[in-house]
């Protein structure tokens, strides 16, 4: 009778646990099926282009970009912890989005969005942030990853002009003598800049790569990528990664601004490129 309780007590000490997993396991998968694991999906789900639990959907298929399903995803795909993306505003990007003759959809190949990736690289030993701008490039028939654009905080002093006062310059008479002034010029190196034209903007890329080939420059880790979509006519939203607890996490539009002017997403291209120091 002892080894019957026994072997009671035991069995269900066993089988607590294993139910425990069990409930743990399906709140697990239904949290998985709400969050926004990858870009790609992000993307899916935002065209409606997949049902809640990941399955594609084909141009055959019924639900295939309905606008019932892809309103509602469009209620999930936003940063719920942002306050500055106001619930108007969302109702305002839905329509854009959604109303009209042609319903705006997302393009992984196209033009208009790329990546912002932080990194760090060491450079003379030292570690430095280095920000990567990345934009889809067709290639051969496929796709590829290129850079496009590069910003580093430590190049800055390289370009730096003081544009308060008058600085070095070369005399407007200096082509009558050849340019032999130049020798002069070339010898202050650190006023080299101020002998560019005024529309000069330094170009980190290609100070970036000549310092990778040179082996100053070394990659060590990526710290942060988001991502910026300019696809949608009239509108700019930010993309980013967060991984917290609840539904409301994996990839999710992070920032959204109306764009009313094109002037208006030139200069906020021009801020994210950091060309407006």
């Amino acid at each position: 009778m002892i080894n019957r309780i026994l072997f009671f007590v035991i069995l269900c000490s066993f089988a607590y646990p294993l139910r425990a997993q069990l409930v743990g396991d399906m709140a697990d998968e239904s949290r998985l099926y709400a969050e926004t694991k990858q870009v790609n999906q992000f993307i899916r789900r935002f065209n409606g282009e997949e049902d809640e639990k990941g399955n594609r959907y084909y141009p055959r298929d019924k639900n295939y970009r309905s606008v019932k399903l892809r309103k509602k995803y469009l209620g999930i795909l936003f940063d719920n912890n942002n306050a500055g993306i106001r619930d108007d505003m969302k109702v305002q990007f839905g329509k854009a989005v959604l109303e009209g003759t042609t319903p705006a959809v997302l393009d992984f190949h196209g033009p208009n969005w790329f990546a912002e990736v932080q990194t760090v690289f060491t450079f003379n030993g030292k570690d430095q942030t280095v920000t990567l701008f990345m934009e889809i490039e067709e290639d051969h028939g496929g796709y590829k990853w290129v850079l496009s654009k590069v910003h580093a905080d430590m190049f800055d002093p390289i370009f730096q002009r003081d544009t308060t006062r008058v600085g070095r310059f070369i005399h407007p008479m200096s082509h009558e003598l050849a340019f032999m002034n130049l020798r002069k010029a070339f010898a202050a190196t650190d006023s080299i800049s101020q002998f560019t034209v005024r529309r000069f903007r330094p170009d980190h890329l290609s100070v970036f790569l000549y310092e990778i080939k040179r082996g100053n420059l070394k990659f060590k880790q990526v710290d942060n990528v988001k991502f910026h979509f300019f696809q949608i006519n009239g509108w700019y939203f930010e993309l980013s990664q967060f991984n917290r607890p609840g539904y409301n996490n994996g990839w999710l539009i992070s920032n959204l601004v109306k764009l009313n002017d094109p002037r208006e997403k030139t200069l906020l291209q021009k801020h994210l490129y950091y060309e407006t120091k």
